[in-house]
């Protein structure tokens, strides 16, 4: 008994020290600052606010007494850009900001009548193709240039969706087909759209790590996913190529792709008229070739450092310029930039160490790349939004300090979760926590994910009372309010 009592003891106190052992903290993230580079920002909230008073008039007066201005603003818009369609415009010409104010002005009548909304985005996609055919000869790596794509594009499709937002849901079109860029390689349909081998899928996932990869940038976006799209030429089966945090590098079907979240899905193609393409039209079909290929046969880990210019691990934009890149096109013409001190230091806290680099809302703004179609559903399209502003608000905090925490008596168990996952990566299945991620970044995305979780709660109790009490949908800087309310209210709190 005597033996047994003294080997019991010893067992406990082995266990008590291993446990001891894996409470140690890990070393800290490195340290960032801010980069040289100042974030965009609208800074126009009474702006946003004139909008919003004259949206409640424009409600008031009603649609058939707004019928004549909706159509003589459109047309003065597109006389607009058909003035100046043949020039080759600076990105400071004045016509660009007549556009810009031209469509949130009609977005004000649009929202209050919202049966015209099919001709308010044939209008955006005109304005789109006029913008990047404009963009063909400028800087994308110039903060004046990126700042007047991003008003127009990303600001163009940010009106368009506040008038989503008060349509019935019936009558919001969930396919918008914008360019069917001329293709030559195997092609296949996708709910309405020929895609073609060598397109790109951009996307937004419904985590709230997504909404984070989609904000964090100095111009926030909408997308947080990147895939690459190979048709086969005999069989037309779809193979989408892509990177996931989980697994690293894999091949889906398409049905396998759209069962996991997506919010939208927006598709992009190589522009006909590149000089590699008139050479070979087929290239995109070789790129997307190239890519199955080694995703087939080797296993490529997750890069969580997001440093574009190594390609032994690849985050998802890499799926897609990794093997372009080496066909000789080199797409992201304007690299990404995340300089705020906040997003620096929560995306570092999970194992981000390049800031210049590739992120997926940014190449919808490259040149050599056409919009062929997008997806977007009302339920999705009003979770983006909730999920963005929450986010929006939750950076703002952390501009001012906050960190990324972590519940740190889990941390032993994270730790064996973490030694049980690298034995399954050995043979090559997937563990609980992703290969390439430690344990205390896996601590720190679940208490992310909590708080995120807890403070959508309350925002979607805000956003039903602000509907109540004034009939419409609560405009996105609305939709920053009720986050910032929810926020200050403790619903952040642990």
């Amino acid at each position: 008994m005597t033996r047994l009592r003294k080997i019991t003891i010893r067992g406990l106190i082995a266990v008590v020290l291993l446990h001891l052992l894996l409470l140690i903290p890990a070393s800290q993230p490195p340290k960032v600052t801010a980069g040289e580079r100042e974030p965009f920002a609208w800074s126009q909230d009474e702006y946003w606010s004139t909008l919003e008073t004259r949206f409640k008039q424009a409600r008031q007066i009603g649609c058939p007494q707004l019928a004549s201005r909706i159509d003589t603003n459109l047309s003065q818009l597109k006389q607009v850009i058909d003035s100046v369609a043949t020039d080759s415009l600076a990105p400071d010409a004045m016509v660009f900001s007549q556009i810009e104010t031209g469509m949130f002005e009609l977005g004000v009548l649009m929202g209050a009548c919202p049966d015209r909304l099919t001709d308010y985005v044939a209008l955006h996609d005109r304005v789109r193709e006029f913008v990047k055919r404009q963009s063909r000869h400028w800087d994308m790596n110039s903060v004046a240039v990126r700042s007047r794509m991003y008003r127009l594009l990303y600001g163009g499709r940010a009106a368009i969706e506040e008038v989503m937002m008060q349509a019935p849901k019936a009558s919001v079109p969930s396919l918008t087909l914008a360019h069917d860029e001329q293709s030559q390689t195997p092609s296949a349909q996708i709910l309405g759209v020929t895609i073609h081998s060598g397109d790109i899928l951009v996307s937004r996932g419904g985590a709230p790590t997504s909404a984070l990869i989609a904000r964090g940038n100095d111009y926030p976006g909408n997308f947080s996913h990147v895939a690459l799209v190979h048709v086969d030429a005999n069989s037309g089966k779809v193979s989408i190529i892509e990177s996931h945090i989980e697994k690293g590098v894999a091949v889906a079907d398409i049905n396998q792709y759209l069962k996991d979240t997506k919010l939208r899905v927006m598709v992009l193609r190589l522009r006909s008229d590149l000089p590699a393409l008139i050479v070979d039209p087929q290239l995109p079909h070789k790129v997307a070739a190239a890519a199955l290929s080694k995703a087939i046969r080797d296993h490529v880990a997750y890069d969580f450092s997001m440093d574009y210019q190594d390609t032994t691990k690849l985050f998802c934009s890499e799926v897609a310029s990794a093997p372009y890149t080496q066909f000789g096109v080199k797409l992201w013409m304007g690299l990404s930039h995340i300089s705020g001190f906040g997003v620096k230091s929560w995306l570092s806290a999970f194992g981000a160490r390049h800031f210049e680099t590739q992120e997926p809302s940014d190449l919808e703004y490259d040149p050599q790349l056409v919009v062929v179609a997008e997806w977007r559903y009302p339920e999705t399209l009003f979770g983006d939004r909730v999920d963005n502003a929450i986010i929006d608000v939750l950076l703002e905090r952390a501009d001012s300090g906050m960190t990324l925490n972590y519940t740190w008596y889990l941390l032993p168990v994270a730790r064996v979760m973490k030694g049980y996952s690298m034995a399954l990566n050995a043979i090559n299945k997937i563990g609980p926590i992703p290969e390439g991620m430690d344990a205390t970044a896996a601590l720190r995305n679940d208490w992310f994910s909590k708080l995120h979780v807890r403070l959508k709660e309350r925002v979607l109790v805000l956003v039903d009372q602000f509907r109540q009490e004034n009939g419409y949908m609560p405009p996105y800087w609305e939709l920053v309010k009720l986050a910032r309310r929810a926020e200050s209210e403790g619903a952040s709190a642990n």
